[in-house]
């Protein structure tokens, strides 16, 4: 399904509700055998008690010509929904909403994961491989209301390939998005780095005023309930990371959207920078009428489109578009943060000024410039989101502004940041373990410059797994140019995001490019592992003072290689 087809959401939002089914016996029998000839495979069969639909005696489950739907409604039953990639951070953080919400929740995934396990431990049935079984639960006569399914998933997977057949409804990550926050009003932060961090202030700091606001975030948030990625609220606002990967943010409609930066980072979905510039150009004329733009003046990129997009005066309905605000370091801008001085915790002082009148004071104990950035994108948008109900009166959005401002620095005083996002994970002796996401070369670049800053001239060093074959083929000499900023690199083989692999293209190919320091290609993290116990065991063994630094970067395995030899040093 096209999500830029989804203006009308009539497809999404007008469903039927399911009725019972009736099987065959030997339909049954059949569906049966299968589920008990799978028994001993690497997932679990479940006896769901949910709403359902009818077949007659002669009717196949999967025989949609003849497929005959009632409307029923059965009091006291749950909507089901049945989520392919589970354990992925975007379907992950909608399966825990949905939770929340009220749903019975199964899904499926390849591999067993932390992520499974906390699912699970919420309520949600969760599968370790795909079968059709799973569908249509152990007694083999019921199905999902809806089946949803990530970007990973190849249009061939079995269970993909069921519930179609079924004449489920089947819908992407996207469209599944904008059904969940349709009746909201959407905040949606966008960019290619930095939404998560972005939307978790935000968060944190809209919690303060709005106590029912509801999030959905890509990654776990230490300050969300449970640490997790999701705040399920009772109120309309609703803060939502939106992700340009295959076109997800185009089935949103949101109230306010946030461009935080541009960037050829999915370099398999789009063949250039051009093409990233139309979607987000087009990203924007999803605004709902009188909706707000905040975007970044800092991002050359960013600027040009939100230049093109005022100067086409309207959005797709007719109505005048509504504001349009930048942020950002120079005089320009209508937010900018001024007198930027690192503090005692490792991050930023500065102020955050409106059209040049100081709002307030903010102290951040995130490190880099790239995190003053996200902080005041936050503060901006915040001031929006309470202007919501007073836009008639200049003189009470003045002081909404100032209060605002100040409410979300005492809110970003506090923020404790993101997982994975340069998350210390523990100390030996003078040695220090970070973790970090970062998996494109502008993310390296950042996290090691904020690095520098929080460690000045302590060494570094830096474990590389890169992700996605065809981003290392287009990017290999821009990851080397970014690498290079530490003082010790080692770079593995390339993690396979989506399943997707190519030949002729290694993590050797960014190793033989970078320049003016230290670097080794070491193919398997077991391999990583064992040489740098070694080389661990000799610094310690030295009576080394000077203290090291040791980041984990990338998606993969890697985020584990802290925790090994934390245990192996400390057992």
């Amino acid at each position: 399904m096209d999500p830029v087809a989804l203006t009308n959401f009539a497809d999404v939002l007008c469903i039927s509700k399911p009725s019972h089914i009736k099987l065959s016996a030997d339909l049954k029998r059949s569906l049966n055998s299968s589920v008990t000839a799978n028994k001993g495979g690497n997932y679990h069969t479940h006896v769901v008690k949910l709403k359902t639909r009818t077949l007659s005696s002669s009717q196949s489950l999967c025989d949609t010509q003849s497929l005959s739907v009632k409307e029923n409604t059965t009091p006291g039953t749950e909507e089901w929904v049945h989520f392919i990639g589970i354990g992925g951070n975007g379907l992950s953080a909608l399966a825990f909403y949905a939770l929340k919400k009220g749903w019975h929740v199964t899904g499926s995934d390849i591999t067993a994961s932390k992520k499974l396990d906390d699912l699970q431990k919420a309520g949600a049935i969760v599968y370790i491989g795909h079968h059709e079984s799973q569908i249509c639960g152990k007694d083999s006569c019921r199905l999902p209301d809806y089946v949803v399914f990530s970007s990973a998933v190849p249009e061939d997977n079995v269970e993909l390939t069921y519930a179609r057949k079924c004449g489920l409804k089947t819908l992407k990550r996207g469209p599944w998005l904008a059904q969940t926050t349709y009746t909201h009003d959407l905040v949606a932060v966008s960019g290619s780095h930095g939404k998560s961090t972005t939307a978790a202030m935000l968060s944190i700091i809209l919690r303060e005023i709005d106590p029912g606001v509801s999030s959905v975030v890509g990654a776990d948030i230490p300050q969300f309930p449970g640490g997790g990625s999701i705040i399920c609220g009772s109120g309309t606002t609703f803060i939502l990371e939106a992700d340009e990967y295959d076109s997800c943010f185009l089935s949103l409609t949101p109230q306010l959207s946030l461009i935080l930066n541009i960037d050829w980072e999915h370099v398999d979905m789009f063949p250039d920078k051009k093409a990233v510039k139309k979607h987000f150009t087009e990203f924007c004329r999803r605004l709902k009428p009188g909706g707000t733009l905040i975007y970044c003046g800092e991002s050359e990129s960013a600027h040009a489109v939100a230049s093109e997009f005022m100067a086409q005066g309207k959005i797709p309905d007719d109505d005048a578009i509504g504001e349009v605000i930048s942020y950002g370091l120079e005089d320009k801008n209508m937010w900018q943060a001024v007198m930027i001085k690192p503090n005692a915790y490792g991050g930023s002082d500065y102020l955050a000024t409106y059209n040049g009148e100081v709002m307030t004071p903010v102290q951040i104990q995130l490190p880099g410039i790239h995190n003053v950035l996200n902080s005041l994108a936050a503060i901006a948008a915040a001031v929006v989101v309470a202007s919501w109900k007073n836009t008639d009166d200049g003189k009470l959005l003045a002081n909404i502004r100032k209060h605002i401002s100040e409410t979300a620095a005492r809110s970003l005083y506090s923020f404790q940041g993101v997982h994975r996002r340069l998350e210390f994970v523990g100390k030996l002796e003078n040695c220090h373990f970070y973790d970090d996401y970062a998996h494109h070369p502008t993310e390296i670049s950042a996290s090691l410059k904020a690095a520098r800053e929080k460690f000045g001239n302590s060494s570094i060093w830096v474990i590389f797994q890169p992700q996605d074959y065809s981003r290392v083929s287009r990017l290999s000499k821009d990851f080397a140019v970014a690498l290079a900023a530490a003082d010790r690199v080692i770079v593995t083989q390339i993690y396979a995001a989506r399943g997707k692999t190519a030949g002729g293209v290694s993590g050797q190919d960014i190793v033989d490019q970078i320049m003016g320091t230290s670097a080794l290609y070491i193919q398997s993290m077991d391999d990583v592992y064992v040489f740098l116990s070694a080389e661990l065991s000799t610094l310690l063994s030295s009576g080394q003072k000077d203290t090291l630094v040791v980041i984990t970067m990338g998606t993969g395995s890697c985020t584990n290689l802290g925790p090994r030899l934390l245990q192996r040093f400390m057992s």
